[in-house]
């Protein structure tokens, strides 16, 4: 099983719905603070379920959604059918996007599971699809020295704010046993020191710097803003 396909099923990495519901409030807040103009176009690549996506998109000129994960797309599609300020893209919509359409691009919690090569794709992807001057938003990029073990600290001082400490308990006994303890042994998480992707970013055509503090919960993981340059290529 990769990655990919892991998303793609049903997981356990939500320990219940509070957490889940939690969870995708606390991002769309996070991200709908660095929405650059009431009227920004946004692409949210690597969304996952979105769960507020709504809230969101009540920032926004317009909000595109895209995650990789056919099953995830397709419960998109069914959540927010209604809302005329979301759009749902797979991955030939997304292709088919043209140039300098964005005013913002955030990618959130996606980099870890992809090969280095594969980062460096999407970042050129990212830059042609970004207005001259907008906003790339980079965030939860695991540093080197952080483990499994400062996740699960996070997760429960997250899990006893919210009110699902136990059920957080409960979870991380059975995320033991299950696929993603599996993959993060044998597939490993990709890894970021703070300079290397500040330069990593500069490669492919950004300015960008560490943001003070990182969307989401879990704090020693790292958020960068970075500004597309104004060069048309």
């Amino acid at each position: 099983m990769s990655w990919r396909e892991f998303w793609n099923h049903e997981h356990s990495i939500y320990v219940n719905a509070r957490h889940r519901a939690l969870h995708y409030e606390k991002i769309a807040k996070d991200i709908a603070s660095l929405v650059p103009a009431p009227g920004a176009h946004v692409l949210d690549y690597g969304c996952g379920e979105a769960l507020a996506a709504d809230q969101l998109a009540q920032s926004c000129g317009g909000l595109a959604l895209f995650d990789t994960a056919p099953s995830v797309r397709e419960k998109l599609r069914q959540r927010f059918a209604a809302n005329k300020n979301i759009t749902i893209l797979d991955e030939e919509a997304l292709a088919k996007t043209p140039p300098a359409t964005f005013d913002m691009i955030i990618c959130n919690s996606v980099l870890q599971y992809l090969s280095r090569t594969e980062t460096e794709g999407l970042m050129d992807l990212w830059h042609d699809r970004l207005k001259p001057g907008a906003r790339l938003v980079i965030a939860d990029v695991i540093p080197p020295d952080v483990h499994a073990a400062t996740d699960i600290k996070a997760l429960l001082a997250f899990a006893r704010e919210g009110g699902f400490l136990f059920a957080a308990l409960r979870g991380l006994v059975a995320t033991f046993f299950s696929n993603y303890r599996t993959l993060r042994q044998k597939i490993g998480l990709s890894t970021y020191r703070e300079e290397e992707m500040l330069q990593l970013l500069a490669k492919h055509g950004f300015k960008a710097a560490r943001a003070s503090r990182n969307i989401g919960h879990n704090q020693a993981r790292m958020t960068f803003i970075a500004t597309r340059s104004a060069e048309s290529g």
